[in-house]
């Protein structure tokens, strides 16, 4: 059937019509393609969704073995990398190619290379290229590197893919990269092929765009060329199988752009077929295809190897040896004997090998191209299916070698980078936010931020520490609000609020975690709605809430046996809750409230983190944290009586270490009592400078984060305002043992204080009774005044002589 003698093309459109002969029938309608979709069809991609089925229709009746194919093509232009070399404007421009030669010419342009017909009418051989197959845990472990080992080092590093000749049918030969390619060491998937590859990994997409792609394949190739000239690639073949990944991660948006290069060396005039490939089945027995495989099975075994890339062979009627190829002159002595080359082939296709071919061909020419004149190439292709092994598909050709002289030391040409989806020369994008889980996605952005501190201004910042934290926040109110956020944004995973009032109408306009719809009702708890409002923000953030009071000094327990029985359970509970945490932030309304966390925290070496509010002044501050037991030597100032007054003058501001710095309470020369009897509105309410709260709560997950970054943590000695000009103890700077702020001022101190010897919450005295008896001492000090503790610990004998002291100095003043 003839086609129609004008070109039958839009310019207007740009579009091409396409008439496939069939013979005895009519031409089917005519299908109209755009540019992109004409050559991604010309590639017979198989995931190619844009034409459409009368176009897929059309394309199979014309690339039928034997049917005739016209093709009309834009005179003089290049169409999916096959060089149109027709006249313009004439008739005879427009060629009827067969489909055989048609589908010659697509894998000429799918290697990259013009093809011609070899000299003697030998067609050229053509080669299927690999089609990148990147697991989604390979994006996964590129971002962890990037993150924690690379940041901002680009330089190449080496991975390693693999491949697999037994794909069922109408599958692309696939170089595939799994999350395991980062560990060179590690083993190769049953029956696969290794490869070696190197990742070049971008900082910008500029970079990516700009790279030099000729520049790295020319590299690639040179080293594939010292490969076989030097002889390593036949002692190591898979040196033939290198491949290069270049990449940009973006990882705000979880966007991959990637560009493969398989680098393939080969000879301008191509390398002929002297015989078609044909199926193995027709030039083998049954017995020698089960000695082929027994034979080949036998020498990977041997050698410790999952496949063998290439490798020698030689048959007989009933016998088929396999050998490797550093074997050759024991296996071939013979030099008038049939020499055949086997290769793993990833490839499905009838009547063309897939790539690792091509440098193999190269390295036979070079090595061997003195003695032959051509070769027999078996394309070995190992496929189990329903339980059957098969390889009567894989393929049998012989070549004619290409000639390379002996003068031909440098390297030859290269192809390799590996064409988009439009079937262009150009990178693909992966977009993995589309199918991730959007809480693991959260996390990872959350952490991104972080870990990019530690790209260039932070180094040395161990994320771990802070993030592994385990936070109980006493206290959900304006301070506790301001401090879970805060420890949120620096990625702390597990957050406890413990707090017994709930949600009023006043709080959320304060309290940021809160909403106008909690305060209906009654109010929710706040302890409980704090911890479901941070999971809202963050999912991967394990928080609790406990609505739970804290029994105080000063606030009677016992009452009736209920009252009683329920304050031992909230503190056991209480006891609980901090041994189960890293870090205790002190968060509450009134001063008496801290006690009883203060002190357990102190007795089980927790370390306390505490922040009060004035009106425009605020204290953050640490406690001090005592030796373990078991390394407690000497005395300490809390120990003696005179300690604190010797060490005050010389060690007040400076050199303190932590286990002798004060707590909360080592100020006070009054126990702490019922602090809201007999007050009026403004003096039961937290009346404060509303930032004031944000402010504080920034600096005490601050000060944690310093903490947990020095190498001693809570026993760091002290910094004090007078090492503001000294090299800082940290990367983040200083640790201080307490933040004092006057908001009037816009001004922040960091005054430093002992432990005293007889504080009411932290000295050896109240520690020895509470571990000694522990509810018991606690119901005492619950249902007893002030004076227990003054009693317990001297502070009422420290009055008396103090009042005696006065009383003395009047009379001195009175003495003539």
């Amino acid at each position: 059937m003839n086609f129609p003698a004008t070109p039958l093309f839009s310019p207007s459109s740009r579009r091409w019509s396409i008439f496939p002969g069939v013979s005895g029938r009519e031409a089917p309608p005519r299908v109209l393609l755009t540019a992109a979709r004409a050559a991604r069809a010309a590639r017979c991609i198989p995931a190619c969704s844009s034409p459409s089925c009368s176009m897929r229709r059309a394309l199979a009746a014309a690339t039928a073995p034997g049917a005739p194919l016209g093709i009309l093509f834009l005179p003089g232009r290049s169409w999916g990398g096959i060089t149109g070399r027709f006249r313009e404007n004439s008739e005879a421009a427009w060629p009827r190619l067969s489909a055989d030669s048609y589908r010659c010419q697509i894998m000429a342009s799918v290697g990259g290379e013009s093809r011609h017909p070899a000299e003697g009418g030998h067609p050229n051989l053509q080669f299927v290229p690999f089609s990148s197959a990147l697991d989604a845990g390979f994006w996964h472990e590129l971002t962890q590197k990037k993150l924690n080992e690379y940041k901002l080092d680009e330089s190449p590093k080496p991975i390693r893919g693999y491949y697999y000749n037994g794909d069922p049918p109408g599958m692309p030969a696939r170089l595939t990269l799994e999350f395991s390619a980062f560990d060179m060491n590690g083993p190769t998937p049953a029956h696969c092929c290794p490869a070696i590859g190197m990742l070049y990994n971008t900082n910008t997409l500029e970079s990516f765009k700009s790279c030099d792609k000729k520049l790295l394949l020319d590299q690639a190739a040179t080293e594939i060329w010292d490969a076989i000239t030097s002889g390593n690639a036949i002692k190591n073949p898979v040196l033939l199988n290198k491949f290069l990944l270049l990449t940009f991660a973006d990882l705000k948006r979880y966007r991959f752009y990637y560009w493969f290069c398989y680098p393939a060396l080969y000879v301008p005039e191509g390398i002929p077929l002297v015989k078609q490939p044909v199926p193995l089945n027709t030039k083998f027995s049954p017995a020698q295809s089960e000695a082929l495989q027994i034979s080949y099975d036998q020498l990977c075994q041997k050698e410790g190897l999952t496949a063998l890339p290439y490798f020698l062979i030689k048959y007989h009627e009933d016998s088929v040896h396999v050998s490797l190829l550093r074997n050759w002159d024991d296996f071939f002595p013979d030099q008038q004997e049939k020499v055949t080359f086997g290769v793993y082939d990833p490839c499905n296709f009838i009547q063309y090998p897939g790539w690792p071919l091509r440098n193999m061909l190269i390295l036979a020419a070079h090595r061997w191209g003195g003695l032959l004149q051509s070769v027999e190439v078996l394309c070995f292709r190992d496929r189990t299916m329903q339980g059957a092994r098969d390889i009567s598909h894989s393929i049998l050709f012989e070549v004619k070698l290409p000639q390379l002289t002996s003068s031909s030391a440098d390297c030859p040409k290269a192809v390799g980078w590996e064409k988009n989806s439009k079937g262009c020369m150009g990178p693909r994008m992966v977009n993995l936010s589309e199918c991730m889980d959007p809480k693991r996605l959260a996390e990872s952005s959350v952490d991104l931020n972080l870990k990019l501190m530690c790209w260039r201004l932070v180094p040395t910042l161990d994320l771990e520490k802070v993030v592994s934290a385990k936070c109980l926040l006493l206290g959900a109110g304006t301070l506790g609000c301001s401090v879970a956020r805060i420890l949120m944004g620096w990625g702390v995973r597990k957050i406890t609020f413990v707090d017994n009032a709930n949600i009023s109408y006043s709080n959320p306009v304060r309290q940021p975690l809160y909403e106008f719809e909690d305060c209906l009702e009654g109010g929710k708890s706040k302890a409980v709605a704090a911890a479901e409002r941070l999971q809202k923000i963050f999912p991967g953030v394990k928080a609790e809430g406990f609505n739970m009071s804290i029994p105080m000094p000063g606030h009677p327990v016992n009452f009736s046996e209920t009252t009683l029985q329920q304050a031992q359970k909230d503190v056991a509970q209480l006891e609980k809750l901090i041994d189960g945490h890293d870090v205790i932030f002190l968060l509450m309304d009134t001063r008496e409230s801290r006690w009883l966390p203060a002190v357990i925290s102190a007795s089980k070496r927790k370390l306390v983190i505490n922040a009060a509010l004035g009106f425009d002044t605020f204290v953050v501050m640490r406690h001090g944290l005592k030796k373990p037991k078991n390394h407690e030597t000497g005395e300490s100032p809390c120990n003696n009586s005179s300690g604190s007054v010797d060490l005050l003058g010389s060690s007040l501001f400076s050199n303190i270490p932590g286990y002798k710095l004060g707590c909360y309470f080592c100020n006070d020369v009054v126990a702490p009592g019922d602090s809201t009897r007999d007050r009026t509105l403004d003096q039961q309410c937290t009346v404060s400078r509303p930032g004031l709260a944000m402010i504080a709560g920034a600096l005490a997950v601050e000060l944690m984060v310093s903490i947990l970054q020095h190498p001693e943590g809570g026993y760091a000695v002290a910094s004090s305002s007078d090492d503001r000009m000294n090299e800082p103890p940290t990367s983040l700077g200083l640790v201080p043992h307490q933040i004092r702020g006057f908001l009037s001022r816009f001004d922040n101190v960091l005054p430093v204080s002992l432990a005293f010897d007889k504080c009411t919450a932290c000295s050896p005295k109240v520690l020895d009774q509470y571990e000694r008896e522990g509810f018991n001492f606690l119901a005492k000090v619950f249902n007893s005044s002030h004076s227990f503790l003054e009693d317990l610990t001297g502070l009422t004998l420290l009055h008396q002589e103090t009042q005696a002291a006065e009383i003395w100095d009047i009379s001195d003043d009175e003495t003539l």
